[in-house]
């Protein structure tokens, strides 16, 4: 997904959980304090709270990769890792590419049988649209998203 942002401010905006909320495209993190630094680093773990099905709960990630200004990576306590990617393609305008991947996690089957994993692809999708709504400068254009299950792995591409 193409923003309307130098790469470093859009990553500022990643890297901070504390500001999650404005391109959740799960409707699942509730307007609760995010626990956790301003500002992510390796190692680092951070706590939201988030509600499905009317059933309240926390996640909490840690960041197992990050390149500033370029990528960050999380892995979640089921093992699942949510990885962002940024490419300046030019000045003011950032790719930006969020995935998801099984990693180590426990749930692929069970997010397959429940249909967690179409909604992962779905909410990527929204997250990036709603990350390039939050950078527009005009209003927002129609843009193309691709998202796709790869057994078993999930990717959302821009």
């Amino acid at each position: 997904m193409e923003v309307a942002a130098p790469a470093a401010e859009v990553f500022a905006l990643i890297a901070n959980p504390q500001q999650h909320r404005e391109f959740d495209g799960s409707g699942l993190l509730r307007d609760l304090p995010v626990l956790g630094p301003e500002r992510l680093s390796i190692g680092d773990s951070f706590t939201v709270a988030m509600q499905q099905a009317g059933v309240p709960y926390q996640a909490t990630s840690t960041v197992t990769a990050l390149e500033d200004g370029k990528s960050i990576e999380w892995q979640d306590a089921y093992g699942r890792v949510w990885r962002w990617e940024l490419t300046e393609i030019a000045p003011g305008t950032t790719e930006v590419t969020e995935s998801m991947e099984y990693g180590t996690a426990v749930t692929p089957l069970f997010d397959q049988l429940t249909g967690d994993a179409d909604q992962h692809a779905s909410t990527i999708t929204e997250n990036l649209h709603k990350l390039a709504e939050k950078f527009a400068h005009e209003p927002a254009r129609p843009a193309v998203c691709y998202a796709r299950w790869v057994s078993p792995n999930l990717r959302a591409a821009s």
